[in-house]
């Protein structure tokens, strides 16, 4: 068995800026799991209500949570699955583009999971803001004498305001405040250790949860009961997937060390002290004042007279909760774009020094169309917590699937070996979806439904691209013949260089043949480029283009971007390479692309329905001039009519 795993990016880092990572991962990688208290205890809880609640009930809940943490999050993400990066880079499309490289022609399974896990992320992106932010909301109504004037209407209005206002400072970028995430995030963590720890001396046996046995004798003795409590207590570990997912801006030691210094502790300290403090509250109890299990124990935790501040850092903490998971969404589909299996989006840069603050548009508004219609439509955190769960653990389950793959066929682990590692771990995760699946009716149909939307989008943008490939190799003249036949009859020569892109290197491209054929001149210089992505985050400027040359007049240059990198034509062509002149005179230079105009057929291709959709992406994709940064005056678009 190899052990070879992928180098990280981050493999040496100097200690002051170990530091500075680790305090912006606490920020950033943190903030959807950190936010988990708020609201998972009390769920898991209330699922028990019905009957009444006894303390083996909550120490049960309780001890389930924290073997949650520790077997989810500590065990599988810090410990393994963070190992298995591309290059640095994590996260299920990056998981995905590593899985690819290892199957080779038997890819399709790999980009088939790494689809689906996309999918599921859009759905867990449009929850995470909305529950979180209202949760945090609705801390205002423990603040004494606040119920009366904090009704479920205004709760409801300043979580929309709040939503509204994160989305719109989307465009401006995050870069300047973003510097603020760190030492808020630490300050919320330390807040919450310290509040729990306070609560543990209300009944310091707490800790007694530690074992085991307390959780697995909670499931043997409720049944279906504690499969609903099971999928709520998963509410614990949402956001891990965070870990994986920005190694690459961190790298995996800042997030180990601020998981195992600060957050872990943190998080333990906290469901401790709400455990406790809910034990204390059942003894407590009479006919009088009766035991609610469905309570804000978070909030409730606080002394009254610094419970607005509580309430104040949990909105900050949720905030940044969110635009976590906002600047996922972007990065995400960004990726998805490169490796194709969506259309062409609009892509702006927001930072001139960080090239990982970018903003989507289409994707900003579409996730703030999403959230509101989820906070109008389910109105309480309680209401909207079991939609959560089922996107969270779809997406674990892919990735467990990925890692499998990568240890199997990446690091050439022996199969016994690989399942004995990976099996516990799919087990876990398939328990745990399965105890979701149970609550869809509750909720958890919706992130299934805009998951169902985005698989949707995907396989018919992947197949209508297919037809088209297809099509256009059908009808390519290999560049070798056609400039051979040039040579022998050449038609009328105009000055300057011409820049073809096109997906095939050695066929003559349309806009080449059209040219030729209505306007009968070639240019001093052509160039055939095409546009590659690798299957890994970034390639280094000095591999960027490879060029072939084909004879007097013909060229063919391939550019290779990684997964996470935006082309930029003209700059990467106008690099100077070995033994060669700049490529480009950008006063006499034109582009030319192919643009077919797409047919739907019932007759041939794919469903009447599905051209249809794929027609509306293609009209609404990301114009070629925009997202390959080509100056839109220099460019000449040419094609043919394709039936799909």
């Amino acid at each position: 068995m190899s052990t070879a795993l992928e180098t990280p990016a981050h493999a040496a880092v100097p200690h002051p800026a170990m530091l500075a990572l680790t305090i912006g991962a606490i920020g950033v990688v943190f903030g959807d799991i950190g936010t988990s208290p708020l609201y998972a205890f009390r769920e898991a809880l209330a699922q028990t209500a019905e009957g009444g609640v006894d303390p083996s009930e909550i120490l049960g809940v309780l001890s389930l949570a924290l073997w949650s943490l520790i077997l989810v999050v500590t065990i599988k993400y810090v410990t393994f699955l963070m190992r298995a990066d591309n290059q640095g880079e994590g996260g299920v499309l990056a998981l995905t583009a590593l899985a690819r490289r290892a199957l080779g022609r038997r890819s399709m399974i790999a980009l088939v999971l790494g689809a689906a896990g996309a999918a599921l992320f859009y759905g867990d992106a449009i929850i995470t803001p909305a529950l979180s932010v209202l949760s945090a909301v609705e801390g205002l109504r423990t603040i004494p004498g606040a119920g009366d004037l904090i009704g479920p209407d205004t709760i409801l209005f300043l979580t929309i305001a709040i939503l509204i206002a994160l989305f719109l400072i989307q465009a401006r970028g995050t870069a300047h405040v973003s510097k603020l995430f760190g030492p808020v995030c630490i300050l919320w963590f330390l807040t919450i250790g310290g509040l729990g720890l306070w609560h543990i001396w209300d009944e310091p046996s707490i800790v007694r949860v530690f074992l085991p046995w307390y959780g697995g004798a909670f499931l043997a003795s409720h049944g279906v009961t504690g499969l609903f409590v099971l999928g709520a207590v998963f509410l614990t570990v949402t956001g891990a997937e965070a870990l994986t997912a920005d190694m690459g801006h961190f790298g995996p030691a800042p997030i180990r060390l601020g998981w195992f210094a600060l957050v872990f502790p943190a998080l333990t300290l906290n469901y401790l002290g709400q455990g406790a403090f809910a034990l204390s509250a059942l003894e407590r109890a009479t006919a009088a004042n009766p035991f609610a299990a469905d309570q804000d124990w978070f909030f409730l935790m606080a002394p009254v007279e610094v419970r607005p501040w509580l309430i104040a850092l949990a909105m900050l903490a949720t905030i940044i909760a969110s635009q976590a998971v906002i600047t996922g969404a972007y990065s995400l589909t960004q990726q998805a774009v490169q490796l194709g299996l969506l259309p062409r989006l609009r892509v702006r840069q927001t930072s001139a020094s960080h090239s990982g603050q970018i903003y989507l548009p289409a994707i900003n508004w579409l996730l703030l169309v999403g959230v509101l219609v989820l906070v109008i439509q389910f109105r309480t955190s309680s209401a909207m917590a079991a939609a959560y769960g089922i996107a969270v653990t779809g997406t674990m389950v892919v990735t467990t699937c990925l890692a499998y793959i990568v240890a199997r066929h990446r690091w050439n682990w022996r199969r016994p070996v690989a399942i004995a590692v990976i099996a516990p771990f799919l087990a876990l995760d398939l328990v745990f979806f399965g105890a979701n699946i149970l609550r869809v009716v509750e909720g958890g149909w919706v992130p299934l439904v805009v998951a169902a939307a985005i698989g949707l989008l995907i396989s018919t943008w992947v197949r209508g691209r297919g037809i088209v490939r297809a099509f256009e190799q059908r009808q390519s003249v290999p560049l070798a013949d056609l400039a051979a036949a040039l040579s022998r009859r050449p038609p009328e020569r105009v000055e300057g260089t011409a820049v073809f892109l096109t997906a095939n290197p050695e066929s003559a491209p349309g806009a080449l043949l059209h040219n030729l054929k209505h306007n009968k001149v070639l240019h001093e210089r052509n160039l055939i480029v095409s546009i590659r992505t690798a299957d890994r985050p970034a390639v280094p400027p000095e591999e960027r283009a490879k060029m072939t040359h084909v004879d007097d007049n013909f060229s063919a240059i391939v550019l290779t971007y990684g997964f996470m990198e935006s082309p930029d034509v003209p700059r990467d062509l106008g690099l100077e390479q070995a033994g060669e002149r700049k490529l480009l005179n950008p006063a006499k230079t034109s582009y030319f692309i192919g643009r077919n105009t797409i047919k739907p057929a019932a007759d041939q291709g794919m469903p009447l329905w599905q051209d249809r959709i794929f027609m509306f992406l293609q009209r609404n994709a990301s114009d070629p001039t925009d997202f390959l940064r080509i100056p839109p005056g220099k460019v000449l678009e040419l094609g043919e009519q394709v039936t799909v």
